[in-house]
């Protein structure tokens, strides 16, 4: 698989190289996020790491445009610890945030946790025929289509955090167990992660994100999707 790694301090470059070279990926690599997005539009990699911090482009900057066309995941590293900027790059849609300085150890087993989470559901009777209130998910195109006949796009993480909501309608699910079923391992790193991405669905598929009438908040207890 080809890893695009970003970032405009050339030790942190070489050794996350080195890093993934060693795990059998193929690396490329720019210092900027002009550079960054100049190469992914003519041939996206599989996975996108980027630093925040960078001349010409910012990493957020170049997360927001490459998520307005693609769904490539995407790793942010930074330096900046504080909740906001793990938000707001959680937000924008990446699919992972991990702190400066970091183990070796823990970048590769975000690597291959983000590249397992984001595959491609397959394809079979139970994701096709998949609906509830009024929405339908298309596993093939990770589309959602709405009682409307609207066609709405997805990323990887959201289509799956939103199968797993509706294939549970009406049940509430705790925060860890979609942690466990949707990104497939205990996080460590941001935990209010499940809150971000259903914010991004709820902007996405409800009328009034800030009144949901699908995707409910139980407090205290988790998520639940609503049918009416």
């Amino acid at each position: 698989m080809r890893v695009l790694v970003v970032d405009d301090d050339p030790p942190s470059v070489k050794m996350i190289a080195f890093l993934l070279k060693e795990e059998g990926f193929t690396v490329e690599t720019a210092d900027n996020g002009r550079a960054a997005l100049e190469i992914i539009e003519r041939q996206a990699p599989d996975l996108l790491i980027l630093d925040v911090m960078m001349p010409h482009v910012d990493g957020l900057e170049v997360t927001r445009r490459v998520r307005q066309r693609l769904d490539i995941p995407i790793i942010i590293l930074s330096a900046k610890g504080e909740t906001s900027d793990k938000v707001l790059g959680l937000e924008l849609g990446a699919d992972d945030y991990l702190a400066k300085p970091f183990e070796p150890s823990e970048l590769i087993a975000r690597v291959r946790a983000v590249l397992r989470r984001t595959e491609v559901f397959p394809v079979d009777d139970s994701h096709t025929k998949l609906a509830a209130g009024g929405i339908r998910l298309d596993p093939v195109g990770n589309n959602v289509i709405m009682e409307n006949g609207q066609v709405i796009e997805l990323t990887p993480i959201e289509f799956k955090l939103l199968h797993c909501l509706m294939r549970n309608a009406g049940r509430v699910l705790s925060h860890d167990m979609l942690l466990s079923t949707v990104w497939g391992y205990d996080y460590e790193g941001y935990s209010n992660q499940v809150a971000v991405y259903i914010r991004r669905l709820r902007a996405k598929l409800e009328k009034d994100p800030t009144n949901p009438q699908h995707l409910i908040t139980v407090r205290g207890s988790g998520y639940k999707f609503q049918v009416d």
